[in-house]
């Protein structure tokens, strides 16, 4: 195997539209981690219930799993930017509501449900129109991967500010400052988008109705090998490894003794796994083998997961977690990569909406059927089950790359990734 070449790992950062979305999505992703570990510790100290913590993590991204459909199909057919705009808009206020409740000592269980399957609906449109975006920011499709990696990279570093910053604001100040910074940091995206300029082609003519739309777009990513196989894998790694998020109050609580400082210091360590490693693939000059660093990451984070489960040392966790997290965003991200690569333009809205359904989606179910498992038996012994059935799933993929690499030649190919034979 010949060694991939590296490149400038900032270099989608020339195009002037990715630089405005790079500064305001940095902001609003370090925003969005201080809601979600500030929501998770408010569920669990008003609970303190491990299956309340999985049933609000599935009220929370449900809607995304069953909406990616529709999401999909309005995402080829609408102006894109517009659409964002307004869902950044609606998920201010959402957040805003949340902090004023919490502010005001009136929030109750039923209040955090309603409001995380409100921002649910919205997240279900909000990510695939994003997602599809991503080839107008960069303009030149050769900066694409690029941009995805350092997307990642951006989603990854609020991973490890904004969890350490809850951690500190949750001990200082309360949840409702989490929110309130939270629905403060959707005006950087607004903004970033109102000062876009480009020139966007049309949205598809519409031709026929949803129905035939959708049918279109899942019969060309599941009838395509390379989409549908690493869709099934992202769906194996949401489902068996993205839990560790949600049941982590119970390990900074109950199983290290700490409170919401660990917590935060608990997730920044997976996130700075994950920084670590989309500073990688963002450093790649090439998706030539990504499909077998994927293959690889996924095992990394299984048996990550596997260890930290079993592990009753604060001071070990960390490292693990740091491979877990790392191990899952890279496959994630990797995947995304490849996907977009290889994806027709008139169907990139409705196949990436199936990635947000796999990844995003597939993620509350996970969480539902761990916080159960966590009451039933405990949350260590709940990851680790997690842990070993992600493990046949990386297994499973491994397994997978000869026929998928023979079935993605011919778009390599004609993209100039690989030399024709």
């Amino acid at each position: 195997m010949r060694p991939v070449a590296r490149a400038h790992p900032f270099r989608a950062l020339a195009a002037p539209n990715f630089r405005l979305f790079f500064a305001g999505q940095g902001l609003s992703m370090i925003g969005t981690w201080l809601q979600q570990v500030a929501l998770s510790w408010l569920v669990y100290r008003l609970t303190g219930s491990a299956l309340l913590l999985g049933l609000t993590s599935f009220a929370g991204n449900i809607a995304i799993l069953a909406l990616g459909p529709l999401a999909g199909v309005l995402t080829d057919r609408v102006d894109k930017r517009r659409a964002v705009l307004w869902l950044q808009a609606a998920m201010t206020l959402q957040a805003a509501t949340l902090a004023a409740l919490t502010a005001l000592d009136l929030i109750a269980v039923w209040h955090i449900l309603a409001l995380a399957a409100c921002l649910g609906v919205l997240s279900a449109f909000d990510l695939p129109l994003r997602q599809a975006l991503m080839v107008n920011l960069v303009e030149d499709r050769a900066l694409l991967g690029n941009g995805i990696a350092l997307n990642s990279l951006l989603v990854n570093s609020a991973r490890v500010i904004g969890p350490a910053l809850a951690g500190l604001l949750l001990a200082l100040a309360g949840e409702a400052w989490c929110f309130a910074l939270n629905a403060a940091s959707f005006i950087a995206v607004i903004f970033a988008l109102l000062a876009m300029r480009w020139t966007v082609p049309p949205p598809a003519p519409k031709g026929h109705g949803w129905w035939a739309s959708w049918r279109e777009g899942a019969a060309y990513a599941f009838g395509y090998a390379p989409i549908r196989v690493s869709l099934m894998l992202l769906a194996g790694l949401a489902f068996c490894i993205a839990p560790y998020t949600t049941l982590m109050p119970v390990f900074a609580k109950d199983v290290f003794g700490g409170g919401p400082h660990t917590l935060g210091s608990l997730l920044s360590a997976a996130g700075a796994g994950a920084l670590t490693g989309t500073l990688y693939l963002a450093s790649r000059g090439s998706t030539r083998h990504l499909d077998l660093v994927i293959a690889r990451a996924a095992l990394a984070s299984a048996l990550g997961l596997l260890l930290f489960a079993l592990c009753p040392w604060y001071a070990l966790a960390l490292p693990l977690l740091f491979v877990t997290g790392g191990g899952v965003i890279v496959a994630a991200a990797a995947t995304n990569t490849i996907v977009q690569t290889v994806v027709d333009d008139d169907k990139r809205g409705r196949v990436m909406s199936y990635y947000t359904m796999a990844f995003v989606g597939m993620a509350p179910v996970g969480s539902l059927v761990a916080g159960a498992l966590a009451k039933a038996i405990g949350a260590s012994w709940a990851l680790a089950i997690n842990a070993l059935l992600c493990a046949g799933v990386a297994l499973w993929f491994r397994a997978q790359l000869p026929q998928l690499r023979q079935a993605i030649r011919p778009a390599y190919e004609r993209l100039g990734v690989i030399r024709r034979k």
